[in-house]
């Protein structure tokens, strides 16, 4: 069997479902963890789902999926915009990596609209909701057929 797909989140991901409901939906990060699991499924793969507050947990995820996956979706959340360390590590893994965001970022405020985990990541979708995790998961398998 491949590797797991990782799916790393990242702060106040823990909170969806309740935190600003009009920004990121009702979808809890439980509902998006079952619904990726689903989709690996129908490509024959499996998902190992991660999410932290913290920012050096969140590379120390991203340097153990250099081994670990097969493949590597991110929603590093507010780190996305602001976190050169979760970059660095993010430039050493081997595996292909997509970003995820629930809402679209370039239609929110300036700051929110430079990510510096979209410089190494094969595709970015944002602003498609829960969906968008979906979508990530067809691709990596699209790339790992």
């Amino acid at each position: 069997m491949s590797k797991p797909l990782h799916i790393i989140n990242g702060p106040n991901l823990n909170l969806l479902g309740t935190r600003e409901p009009d920004v990121y939906g009702t979808t809890t990060l439980a509902d998006i963890e079952a619904m990726c699991a689903a989709r690996a499924d129908t490509h024959g793969l499996t998902t190992l789902c991660l999410q932290s507050n913290d920012e050096g947990e969140m590379v120390n995820f991203i340097q153990a999926a250099r081994t670990e996956a097969s493949g590597l979706i991110i929603n590093a959340g507010a780190y996305s915009h602001t976190s050169v360390a979760i970059l660095d590590a993010l430039q050493a893994v081997q595996v292909p990596i997509i970003e995820v965001h629930l809402s679209n970022i370039f239609a929110r405020e300036e700051f929110r609209h430079h990510s510096y985990v979209s410089g190494v990541a094969a595709g970015v979708i944002c602003g498609l909701g829960a969906q968008g995790y979906e979508m990530a998961i067809d691709a990596l398998a699209a790339r790992l057929a």
